[in-house]
């Protein structure tokens, strides 16, 4: 059964097709360079043994694949998706492995999973929402994370569409949602800092046109002395 499309402009909920093939449509379409490219971000998110882990849009589960090994037995990895394709997908993929979870949640919503995560992850599913419901999500983002803890989003950088070169101009403007114009356009440092985040970082791929965000929630504050 087909689902129906919450955002009909948007390019981040796929079809059954694109769904049950989206990695190997990422691979052919990036010439085989997507699989290199997720492991270098990955790598520089810097995740260590004993973490938690909470993967957005996780889709099939290739990115939580490559997250798991540097968690140990002693960390998690819980994936969000409301594709039922994607679902069967990640289920498969770690049906062997207790210390990773699949629930069919939406994102665009407010919701408790009752705990925090060290790390929560997005890979390409920020721009592909409305601004206000981007909102939404990193409220979300933000309850699930503990004081200390960082937002990894590895998705496209801000740059000037009408600077690029003309077929990296054709595929994005051909290829891309409306929502990833506005995406690219606004600075994501000062709007992640309206929700509790700061000690910004990032790495970059593909000429500077997407990068790995990091940013890290705020500590609690001490309440301040009264006299």
């Amino acid at each position: 059964m087909k689902q129906k499309r919450l955002y009909p402009e948007s390019k981040v909920e796929l079809t059954p097709f694109i769904a049950r093939n989206y990695d190997m449509l990422l691979k052919a379409a990036s010439l085989g360079r997507y699989g290199s490219f997720v492991r270098r971000a990955i790598e520089a998110m810097d995740l260590k043994s004993g973490m938690h882990v909470l993967d957005l849009g996780c889709g099939s589960g290739y990115n939580a694949a490559l997250m798991l090994p540097f968690l140990g037995p002693e960390g998690s990895l819980t994936g969000l998706d409301i594709s039922i394709d994607m679902e069967r997908q990640f289920r498969r993929r770690f049906q062997h492995y207790t210390n990773v979870n699949f629930k069919n949640q939406r994102i665009d919503i407010p919701f408790d999973l009752g705990k925090i995560y060290d790390v929560v992850f997005m890979s390409f599913v920020l721009h592909g929402f409305p601004h206000d419901v981007r909102g939404v999500i990193l409220e979300n983002v933000s309850r699930h994370l503990k004081p200390g803890g960082h937002l990894m989003l590895l998705d496209f950088a801000e740059f000037d569409i009408h600077r690029m070169p003309f077929l990296h101009r054709w595929v994005f403007t051909h290829v891309e949602c409306v929502y990833a114009f506005d995406f690219v356009q606004r600075s994501w440092k000062e709007i992640l800092s309206l929700y509790d985040f700061e000690y910004f970082s990032e790495k970059s791929f593909f000429k500077n046109y997407i990068r790995l965000l990091k940013a890290q929630k705020k500590e609690a504050f001490q309440e301040e002395l009264r006299f």
